[in-house]
């Protein structure tokens, strides 16, 4: 939430008042921005080399400063933008810094916002989308902190629910990576919301009035990957009686979001590679090429290490899909939104079962906090729909809240496929570790060992 002075006496920084800093290697960029602002600004001061920052703005007040993500200077930190970021803000921690960033160093620009850049834009960029950003900061920046709220046009979505740190990361992240089509990659474990995440970056993208098209990819077998995909022509095989048009076509111009990508066959990934870098899909029983314009959202439940096998996981595809990676924790390292989400559900569920909203006893809130949900969101949201129709009183004991036998097998099967000392042992450190949320003194003593002793288990398994 934004709050934004009304008084009329504060009049807003003009385009043609400003002076802007234009920082970047490539003297094609610095000759594009300069051709496009000479007209529209004060003046534009443009230097190839980021060590001359420090002169440039003792001598002189600049109101922006455009900086590159990456310089091939004798600063080699692997993201110089973010070391020369700093070294401004040092300098002037009130001036304003836009990022210059390409889609693949997208994840450092967000980090660069929170580093005190105001903005990033995406080269190639649109003339028009950089004098917007400009005149927005230009704009604010003539105005003074009241108590007037404006609402942002950014909406995370209702299904979405988090009051932890690290989920307003990624709210963050959407926020930012939304707006462009750059191809957004979500990892995470099933139960995540990892669909809610691809439906909220469609929603604040430019394409929310468009299409938003999604295909569980893992479940289609080899016969019908190419028919629901590209689509068919009547007659091209056995029970296609019309032409159809594939999830690739009913999607153009909006966003597809492959679900469970980590799981489809090499030779479904060798079609899906060639549609994606031509822009092109061919139905099933035709010849003629049919352009696309999508966004594309993929997810998977498989860890990164093993899509990185490329016995299992075309590598050029996983860079195709890859612009942007998104990775959505486990509600186990949410801990601060287990009893947000339970309470939301018991509403939720009270509401379609005509019931009374249920509070939650001392101990019942206790087994919620400390129970694994190896089955994420997902297994806390039936575990509280079986609460709500078998509840009887007008508080949840413990014994209402049922967890999922299936997902207890799963874990349990997984941690006892290795029962050599070791495993165990560094299971176990682990897994109350995570319980108390990091805390050593706490997990030590759990543990039943010195802070010290810990420590050394946790250097001895690497942790």
């Amino acid at each position: 939430m934004l709050y934004l002075c009304r008084d009329k006496k504060i009049k807003d920084m003009t385009l043609k008042n400003a002076r802007i800093l234009v920082i970047d290697d490539d003297t094609d960029v610095l000759t594009a921005v300069k051709l496009l602002l000479k007209t529209e600004v004060k003046e534009v001061v443009t230097e190839v080399n980021p060590e001359m920052i420090h002169s440039l703005l003792s001598v002189s007040r600049f109101d922006i400063v455009l900086l590159d993500m990456n310089f091939k200077s004798s600063i080699n930190t692997g993201n110089e933008g973010i070391f020369w970021l700093k070294k401004i803000k040092e300098i002037d921690q009130h001036i304003s810094v836009i990022m210059i960033t390409a889609y693949g160093d997208i994840d450092l620009a967000v980090r660069s916002l929170k580093e005190g850049a105001t903005d990033f834009i995406v080269k190639p960029w649109h003339n028009e989308k950089l004098l917007d950003a400009i005149k927005g900061i230009l704009k604010t920046r003539g105005k003074v902190i009241s108590d007037i709220p404006v609402s942002s046009s950014f909406n995370i979505g209702k299904e979405i629910i988090s009051e932890s740190e690290v989920m307003s990361d990624i709210f963050f992240k959407i926020e930012k990576i939304a707006p462009t089509d750059a191809n957004i990659f979500i990892l995470g474990e099933n139960g995540t919301g990892k669909d809610l995440i691809a439906k909220a970056i469609h929603e604040n993208s430019l394409r929310s009035d468009r299409p938003f098209i999604k295909v569980d990819v893992g479940a289609l077998t080899e016969t019908l990957f190419e028919s629901e995909l590209f689509g068919h022509k009547k007659g091209s095989f056995t029970g296609a009686g019309e032409d159809r048009a594939g999830r690739f076509e009913s999607a153009n111009g909006g966003t597809l979001f492959l679900d469970e990508i980590g799981n489809i066959s090499m030779q479904q990934q060798a079609k899906l590679l060639s549609v994606l870098q031509n822009r092109q899909v061919s139905r099933v029983g035709s010849n003629v090429p049919v352009n696309i314009d999508i966004r594309l959202i993929c997810a998977t439940n498989l860890p990164i290490t093993e899509l990185a096998d490329e016995n299992r996981f075309r590598k050029d595809l996983i860079y195709r899909i890859n612009t942007v990676e998104i990775l959505v924790p486990p509600l186990r390292k949410r801990a601060a939104d287990i009893m947000i989400l339970a309470r939301h559900f018991a509403k939720v569920y009270a509401a379609k079962y005509l019931k009374p909203v249920p509070g939650f006893d001392a101990k019942a809130i206790e087994k919620l906090n400390h129970y694994n949900f190896p089955g994420n969101v997902r297994e806390l949201q039936y575990t509280m729909e079986r609460a709500i129709i078998m509840a009887e009183g007008e508080m949840l004991s413990p014994a209402d809240l049922i967890f999922s036998p299936i997902e207890n097998a799963v874990s349990e099967a997984a941690e006892i496929k290795d029962m050599n000392l070791g495993v165990v042992e560094k299971n176990t450190i682990l897994r109350v570790i995570e319980k108390h949320s990091g805390n050593i003194s706490k997990a030590a003593k759990e543990l039943g060992i010195t802070r010290t002793a810990l420590y050394r288990r946790l250097s001895k398994y690497d942790l």
